[in-house]
């Protein structure tokens, strides 16, 4: 099956998307192979044969059709680099943004390899939204701060990847981790009137 990893670029992800016998969706033409063949202290190679150098002229204005004329011209660029994949996946994981005062665990490279990162939050949330209107299996996952979050979300990862080969999976969203639609962790919030409470016996 075809699967959409969002944010797009997360090697922990895609590692375990190629291991399942699933192909990985990619923006930019970005694979596993062609990572590991690259040099990393190589920064003049670029590939002009990839997206979005080798997009065509109608092809750039594919992410109009997603965002009105006054939405910004970055963001609709996004959009026509993401159209195949809002078209052709079958399934999608999705990983929330860092934690609030988050402290990382690895360098600043290594975790951006490793997870990528949202980037242009519009464009996040838009894509996200588009994905889940087609109605497919759709895994949500919060962002891993600790050691035994990463193994936790490998197996559940696993699991999902497993479970598409089976039918286990239909067209649902998995979200175990309470998720809202920031795809962050839920916090309970006080009325109003326990806030009131609260104050009143402090005073």
């Amino acid at each position: 099956m075809k699967i959409a990893v969002i944010p797009d670029g997360a090697m922990m992800i895609i590692h375990l998307v190629t291991k399942n016998g699933h192909e990985y969706l990619s923006s930019t033409n970005l694979s596993e192979e062609k990572l590991r063949k690259k040099d990393p202290y190589d920064d003049s190679f670029c590939d002009y044969n990839a997206p979005p150098f080798s997009m065509k002229d109608h092809e750039r204005l594919t992410g109009n059709k997603y965002a009105s004329c006054e939405t910004p011209s970055g963001l609709r660029g996004r959009m026509s680099m993401f159209d195949f994949i809002i078209r052709d996946a079958d399934a999608a994981i999705i990983m929330g943004p860092r934690p609030k005062g988050y402290k990382h665990m690895y360098n600043h490279l290594n975790e951006l390899i490793l997870f990528s990162c949202v980037g242009c939050y519009n464009h996040y949330k838009l894509l996200i939204q588009l994905i889940k209107q087609k109605d497919i299996p759709i895994l949500e996952l919060a962002y891993p701060d600790n050691r035994e979050k990463i193994i936790c979300m490998i197996d559940r990862i696993n699991d999902f990847l497993q479970g598409l080969h089976t039918g286990k999976y239909k067209n649902e969203v998995i979200n175990d981790d309470n998720l809202n639609c920031d795809m962050r962790p839920y916090k309970k919030k006080i009325s109003l009137n326990d806030l009131e409470k609260i104050i009143n016996e402090f005073n």
